[in-house]
């Protein structure tokens, strides 16, 4: 009895370190993006493309920001072999490293004053250092809990990846919004390389916890059986769970950039609010979305996770064009209204509820290639352009923001149609070979076999 309560101690030990790692790990993630993000409507058009209009230069550092999601499915195929062959734990300190030294050395770059064509040149670089990093990041973290966790508590420990980005994302708009403080001339000089510097208090404390990680048990129950070619096994018998597992993901990436990236430019561009109002207003939502990260979690382990992540998708698509209606009234109260719901819905709520889902989507010999490869091409599709597009849709159509409304509703849309075609997962036995889809349940809709 005394050896059954020690094994329950450490079970919930083991599983607390995960969470601690992982929540630090994706904070050092949403710190990255969302500086960047800001940056690319605060600093870079000035910094990095200085010759071209306002409207071009924005749409230059978003061209950039895009280079950092094309990379991070070729990072997350080159990530995930070594994380389905050789554990999770190793892979999350490395893509840790690489994520945090891109980051900070984007602080150290010239600018186009100093070496002209080279310094965007060199930022489209480090960009994409950063993305091969986030490749496997988020899975990694999210297949590692999911994998720790007992059956009934998966989605609330999973959630504790999202939880940790969306930290980041605060974190990144506070910082920016100190950095706001000082002059504009000041700001571009050297204020936002502080920004991007401050990211190595981040990622030394991430990797302390990080080394202390301890790999999932169903990793090494089944570590035996495993492929030895995960990626291509994934891609030879899993392509049906890739596609559509591609298409949940790629509604509420393309909405989240759209909120993080591409909301606050078109706020000072278009509604022509102060640039130094903006990240305070965009800090509420990710402060809320903390929360909201783990009640999306418990309620998927609750009402199931197709039944919640449907409706966190059907909110996010009836948000899109209010959305953008109220951001055009100038209205700070509003706009905090809508960077709250955004947390709730896209931004948080639905990839706290796919940390959990794709991991149990996919069977053990290829769960980790399976659940970033349709991460990151999902990620790549519709986050890594989205900002790009709304940009050029704002352009093309004179300040309209309907187009950009219409194509967040068509995006999502897709995901909705996917999700109804998936199956429900919730307390599915992990060390299963094959996939859930098309899968056998019993009458309480357990998932039992392959057919």
């Amino acid at each position: 009895m005394t050896g059954s309560a020690d094994d329950g101690r450490e079970a919930r030990q083991r599983l607390r370190r995960a969470q601690r790692g992982a929540l630090i790990g994706t904070m050092l993630e949403g710190y990255d993006f969302g500086v960047y993000g800001l940056a690319s409507a605060l600093a870079f058009p000035a910094v990095f493309f200085p010759n071209a209009s306002p409207a071009t230069g924005v749409l230059a550092s978003f061209g950039a920001y895009a280079t950092g999601f094309v990379a991070r499915p070729v990072g997350g195929l080159f990530f995930s072999r070594f994380g389905d062959r050789y554990g999770r734990k190793w892979v999350l300190v490395a893509t840790l490293m690489l994520m945090g030294t891109a980051t900070f050395a984007i602080g150290l770059l010239p600018g186009y004053a100093q070496i002209g064509i080279a310094a965007p040149a060199l930022l489209v670089v480090l960009r994409f250092l950063q993305g091969f990093g986030a490749g496997a990041e988020q899975s990694g973290g999210a297949t590692l809990l999911t994998e720790s966790a007992p059956p009934g508590r998966r989605g609330r420990s999973a959630a504790a990846v999202m939880a940790g980005g969306s930290l980041g994302v605060a974190l990144s708009s506070g910082v920016w919004l100190a950095a706001q403080s000082i002059s504009r001339d000041a700001l571009l000089s050297w204020g936002w390389r502080l920004v991007f510097l401050a990211s190595i208090a981040v990622t030394a404390l991430a990797f302390v916890l990080r080394r202390k990680l301890r790999e999932s048990t169903v990793f090494e129950e089944i570590a035996h059986g495993t492929a030895s070619a995960p990626v291509l096994e994934t891609m030879r018998t899993g392509k049906r769970s890739v596609l559509l597992a591609t298409a949940m993901c790629i509604g509420p990436m393309s909405h989240s950039y759209v909120y993080l990236v591409f909301f606050p430019s078109f706020l000072i561009q278009q509604v022509h609010m102060s640039p130094k109002l903006v990240p305070a207003l965009l800090l509420i939502g990710p402060l809320f979305g903390f929360f909201a990260a783990f009640l999306a979690g418990r309620l998927s382990d609750r009402w199931g996770r197709r039944r919640v992540y449907t409706f966190i998708l059907v909110g996010s698509l009836v948000m899109s064009a209010p959305a953008f209606l109220l951001a055009t009234l100038g209205q700070a109260v509003l706009i905090a209204v809508i960077s709250i719901f955004s947390a709730l819905f896209p931004v948080v709520g639905a990839p706290a509820v796919q940390a959990s889902y794709l991991p149990e989507l996919f069977g053990s010999r290829y769960r980790y290639a399976g659940c970033t490869i349709s991460r990151e091409i999902g990620s790549l599709l519709g986050g890594g352009f989205a900002p790009l597009i709304c940009s050029f849709l704002v352009g093309v159509f004179a300040g309209s923001w309907i187009p950009v409304a219409a194509y967040m509703m068509l995006i999502m849309l897709i995901s909705i149609l996917a999700t109804r075609l998936a199956p429900e997962t919730a307390d599915r036995d992990l060390h299963l070979p094959h996939d859930a889809f098309g899968a056998v349940r019993s009458e309480k809709g357990t998932v039992l076999a392959a057919d």
